[in-house]
């Protein structure tokens, strides 16, 4: 039996991301898919209260247990920025290539490029509401490399490998990213819920 999952989101590759690494057993329905239209502004200063914000709002407006997650790019050398404003970083045109072009221009002079995807994701059932997060420590590259996955993904290299996520492709970034293991998190969760 499949079990059907809100995922307050309408990112299309976050959904099919987290739809493939939780496996057969689960349905992941988008906000669109629930008619929910909405662009729930996230507007808090951290990644987890951004995660919860966006599922509180799609608990309280249409009924639903969801789960929610926010990502964030975070640069040793730059003070962990872009951080929560990393979908953002060049300007509210959320555009990939901008983003980039920015973080290799600000990293131009470092000497330190490490890195982590940090992802949290919050899961709210019932009247619980349960934290889990992600880490994937890396380095950001010179330049792009690759042209598989999206966002940093061609310039994030993970620690143990000498490729980008962009290079290595979803199989293996599904494995080892920072959304794979909150999300290995959260399968665990749900597994204990319905034990």
């Amino acid at each position: 039996m499949r079990h059907t999952l809100v995922f307050a989101t309408n990112n299309p590759h976050k959904s099919r991301e987290i739809e493939q690494i939780l496996g057969p057993g689960y349905e992941v329905k988008t906000l669109k898919e629930i008619g929910c239209f909405e662009d729930i502004e996230e507007t808090e200063p951290t990644l987890e209260g951004n995660a919860l914000l966006k599922a509180r709002y799609v608990k309280q407006h249409f009924g639903f247990d969801c789960f929610s997650e926010d990502t964030g790019l975070e640069v040793t050398s730059l003070a962990g920025a872009p951080g929560v404003h990393t979908a953002r970083y060049a300007g509210e045109s959320r555009d990939p290539d901008a983003n980039i072009s920015l973080l290799l221009k600000n990293l131009e002079s470092a000497q330190d490029r490490s890195a982590q995807f940090r992802t949290v994701i919050a899961l709210l059932r019932g009247d619980e509401e349960i934290l889990l997060e992600g880490i994937c420590k890396g380095t950001i590259t010179i330049e792009k490399k690759g042209d598989k996955g999206f966002g940093y993904d061609p310039v994030f290299m993970p620690e143990g490998y000498d490729q980008t996520f962009a290079e290595l492709g979803d199989d293996v970034k599904n494995q080892i990213s920072h959304r794979a293991k909150a999300t290995r998190l959260l399968i665990d969760t749900l597994h204990k819920e319905k034990a």
